[in-house]
C-alpha cells in the first residue's frame, strides 16, 4: 500500500458543512507545481469545485510558484482539472442538482508519487448546527478531563 503524505487540509470545511460523501480525485498539474507541493506550499481554504462540461474543475486552490521555476511557473490560482471517472462525475452532477449540496476539497496529499485531492459532497450548516457541534466538543473535552482526574 502506498503511503500518504498530507500537503494541505481544509479544517474549516468540516466546521461549515455536513460532509455526506467523499471521493478521491487526481489533479492535473505542471512540473513546477508538483515541486512546490512537495515543499508544502498549498492552500485550499477558499477553494471550491464545479462540474463544467462533464469535467470536474477546482477553483481557488493556491499553489505558490516554485522559487527555482522562473519562466516555467504557472498562475498560482489557475483552475485545475480533476481526474474522476465519468460515472463518478455523472453521480456528482445528479447529487449536485439536489438543493443545498456543493463540492468542497477536504485535503490534498501525496499517495505514493501521485497528488490526490479528497473531495467532499457537502450540505451547508446553519448557525445553530455549528453551536451544537461546539457544545458537544466542549462536553466531550470536559468528560475526558474529569475521567483523567478520576484515574489519578
Amino acid at each position: 500500500m502506498a503511503s500518504e503524505r498530507l500537503v494541505a487540509s481544509n479544517k474549516k470545511a468540516r466546521h461549515d458543512y455536513f460532509i455526506e460523501d467523499t471521493y478521491e480525485a487526481g489533479i492535473v498539474l505542471h512540473g513546477t507545481e508538483v515541486k512546490s507541493l512537495r515543499a508544502g506550499h498549498c492552500s485550499i481554504k477558499e477553494a471550491f469545485i464545479r462540474v463544467d462540461n462533464g469535467e470536474a474543475v477546482i477553483y481557488g486552490m493556491h499553489i505558490n510558484p516554485y522559487e527555482k521555476g522562473n519562466i516555467f511557473n504557472k498562475d498560482p490560482l489557475r483552475p485545475r482539472k480533476l481526474m474522476l471517472h465519468k460515472y463518478e462525475i455523472n453521480k456528482l452532477v445528479g447529487k449536485l442538482n439536489e438543493k443545498g449540496l456543493t463540492l468542497v476539497p477536504l485535503r490534498v496529499y501525496f499517495k505514493g508519487s501521485l497528488v490526490k485531492v479528497e473531495i467532499g459532497l457537502a450540505r451547508g450548516k446553519k448557525l445553530y448546527d455549528k453551536r451544537n457541534d461546539i457544545r458537544k466538543r466542549d462536553l466531550k473535552r470536559e468528560h475526558e478531563r474529569d475521567y483523567k482526574i478520576m484515574m489519578r
